[in-house]
């Protein structure tokens, strides 16, 4: 294998209740081609990500409605260090930075949207030099089908349907998999139609054009659709105000909510209550069937349609085939479903097994129920308050709104086509083969729809084809071309240089082998010193070389400082063994570190998760690490590129996917990315945020 330039790029996904920081690396298209095998040019850029390259903060930037000059330094600050510290700085000019904001800026005014648009991309110049050549396109809020689109991308990329088509089959020449979301604020839904059903509807599609590695376009027709005001948070609002209205009795402060636990109180906003009061509170009943009753006319079931298909609140949508098109939901989605009512170890959704869960769990008194999580942390007590709406919300949704059937109770539209024939071996082994299955993540990734814009990102940066017509990569109205509306991947195919790459593809090749290592002793270890070594050599200036050993020495000191019996002398063999690799003076740099100079060491990030909060339904889940940081490797992983390949072929406009020539298709790799701009941009010396930070 051959080791790339890499690239990184930054997204900050700002929705309805925080901000969170993605961080995504990807090798240079550019360098990848030279040498790459026939299954990585015939497959999408390979992107990675990690958990500890991201960070999530709370409240959204659409608080900061009435007061914008201060949404740098009171809510951007933590995330940009971070983003700051994580890539080297050799590489932030050509790091793109994007802000997408979500359902929660969406419902700002135009005024007050603008106002807090512009200071952040004010404070990203200010502050560091990642590019950001053009506000508009790198600082924006997204539509709501736009945010579908990406999470379509996502998904789809992860399950591995657009590099190997024949493996993801699902019959019917259909390949790709639906995708659901739903946050606090809204929801969305984005599929690609069966044959038929694309023909029908090619103006309610849209086009999405990325490119493999070997230049070639890919084209997919999808449709998206969003409801604002139909997340969790929204849709409780509006369930509170048709109780009040329907149920309160003039002098009194009381109102029966079916959809709380037995004797729970809360007020309106959803604080519980203790003791007496005379303001207004809700009292939960524990009737989850009267729960759905009351949830289900908030979908707006009653809009006529004026259409032969439509799906909830009357949106005319292509008729969505569910032999073929199996869905999967995030967000809201995942947590209602593995929440509170998740057994350990399942997987797949059971809508009877469900539903008898939640009535049993409902119907239960509140005290009975709090007993049980006295222990926990407060956020799940807020998590067992909300879930029977949650779960009623989720239902109306799912079934009633978008007509996913009801696994066991309802036949899919085709009940005399067996499902299971024609299946790809790769979509059986994924196991996504029923209607609706709702996953966090898929091989270890969060499914985010950030993903999807990295992605389009990092397939605009890989060469086309030469002798071939130039068609650029992004989404737009379904037409032939590049339709006038076609909103560009936003990234190009210049090339950069290499220095540093091999100090980075070597830092991700060490931290894995630590990762693996840990957990093993004496031959494992010892490997793992002869692998180290052989990553020496390769960095043949010294500065490089020295960078690794004091990384690799720390750990190997705290490897056998660790072990049962272990002596402190172990600590100098990796020094001894060491010397004529890293130079005759790699003696005096363990020195330096016993004497504890800090200069040394690189602070690992203090793990503060936060809450799920991009334009989630309120950021319940919140986990802290307490204490001070402490020295740690702080360095990247690469993945196994091989895969195995099969055959293809291509559709026309109608269908699912064109390409321009026919060959094999492979499974999932991963995004691409940055411009070089503003050579005179502040720089990091000069920045207010090199000051220390401290983390909750």
């Amino acid at each position: 294998m051959s080791f790339h330039a890499g690239r990184w790029g930054v997204i900050l996904d700002a929705g309805s209740s925080g901000t969170r920081l993605h961080i995504y690396r990807w090798e240079d298209p550019a360098k990848v081609i030279k040498d790459a095998d026939y299954e990585e040019l015939h497959s999408l850029p390979k992107i990675k990500t990690k958990k500890k390259w991201t960070k999530k903060l709370r409240p959204g930037v659409s608080t900061f409605g009435d007061h914008p000059e201060d949404v740098g330094t009171e809510h951007l600050q933590p995330l940009i260090s971070h983003a700051l510290d994580v890539i080297p700085e050799s590489k932030h000019a050509d790091t793109p930075i994007f802000l997408m904001a979500t359902a929660g800026m969406r419902l700002l005014p135009d005024l007050q949207r603008e106002a807090v648009l512009n200071q952040i991309c004010s404070y990203f110049r200010e502050n560091t030099q990642f590019a950001l050549p053009d506000c508009n396109l790198h600082i924006q809020v997204i539509k709501g089908e736009t945010e579908g689109l990406y999470g379509w991308i996502a998904a789809n990329y992860l399950l591995g349907g657009f590099d190997d088509p024949q493996g993801h089959s699902h019959g019917k020449n259909h390949h790709t998999y639906g995708f659901l979301d739903m946050g606090g604020a809204s929801a969305q839904i984005a599929f690609a139609p069966n044959a038929t059903e694309a023909e029908k509807h090619q103006d309610d599609l849209k086009l999405v054009r990325m490119r493999t590695m070997n230049g070639e376009p890919t084209e997919y027709r999808v449709f998206t659709k969003t409801w604002l005001r139909y997340g969790v948070n929204q849709a409780r609002e509006r369930y509170v105000l048709d109780l009040i209205d329907s149920y309160l009795v003039a002098g009194e402060h009381e109102v029966p909510d079916p959809c709380m636990p037995l004797g729970l109180r809360t007020t309106e906003m959803g604080e519980v209550v203790h003791g007496k009061s005379s303001e207004l509170q809700l009292v939960g009943t524990g009737d989850f069937q009267e729960c759905l009753r009351r949830t289900k006319p908030i979908l707006g079931d009653e809009k006529p349609c004026e259409t032969e298909s439509c799906l909830l609140n009357g949106h005319h949508y292509p008729e969505i085939d569910f032999d073929v098109n199996h869905f999967v939901g995030v967000s809201e989605y995942w947590h209602t479903t593995h929440g509170v009512f998740a057994d350990k170890g399942e997987k797949v959704y059971d809508y009877n097994t469900y539903q008898k869960k939640v009535e049993g769990f409902c119907s239960q008194n509140w005290r009975d129920i709090e007993s049980t999580i006295e222990s926990r942390k407060k956020d799940h007590a807020k998590d067992a308050q909300e879930a029977c709406f949650k779960a009623s919300w989720f239902i109306s949704m799912l079934h009633d709104g978008i007509g996913i059937p009801r696994v066991g109770i309802e036949q899919t539209l085709t009940p005399d086509i067996n499902i299971t024939k024609g299946i790809g071996e790769a979509a059986k082994e994924k196991g996504f083969l029923e209607p609706f299955q709702a996953v966090d993540k898929i091989d270890d990734i969060e499914v985010s729809w950030t993903l999807g814009k990295m992605l389009l990102y990092a397939a605009g940066q890989v060469p086309p084809q030469q002798n071939a017509e130039h068609l650029p990569v992004g989404f737009g109205s379904n037409v032939k071309g590049v339709p006038g509306d076609f909103q560009h991947a936003g990234s190009n195919w210049t090339n950069i240089p290499y220095d540093g790459d091999y100090d980075d593809w070597a830092e991700d090749l060490t931290e894995d082998l630590v990762d693996h290592v840990k957990s093993k002793s004496g031959s494992g270890f010892a490997l793992f010193i002869l692998i180290l070594l052989f990553v020496a050599y390769i960095f043949r200036k010294r500065d490089r070389r020295m960078r690794l050993y004091t990384k690799v020495n720390s750990i190997f000191r705290h490897h056998h400082h660790r072990r049962p019996g272990g002596s402190r002398k172990g600590g100098r063999g990796l020094s001894l063994l060491t010397s004529k690799f890293f130079g005759r003076g790699s003696h005096q740099y363990e020195r330096v570190l016993e004497a504890g100079d800090a200069a040394q060491f690189e602070l690992g990030d203090v793990d503060s998760d936060e809450g799920d909060y991009s334009d989630s339904s309120g950021g319940s889940r919140v986990g802290r690490t307490s204490g001070l940081a402490t020295p740690k490797l702080n360095i990247e992983s690469f993945d196994d590129l091989t895969k195995s390949a099969h055959p293809g072929s291509a559709i026309d406009r109608s269908g699912l996917v064109v390409r321009t020539e026919s060959r094999e298709r492979l499974v999932p790799q991963m995004l691409s990315a940055g411009k070089r701009s503003r050579a005179g941009s502040p720089t990091r010396m000069k920045s207010p945020l090199m000051s220390p930070l401290s983390e909750d």
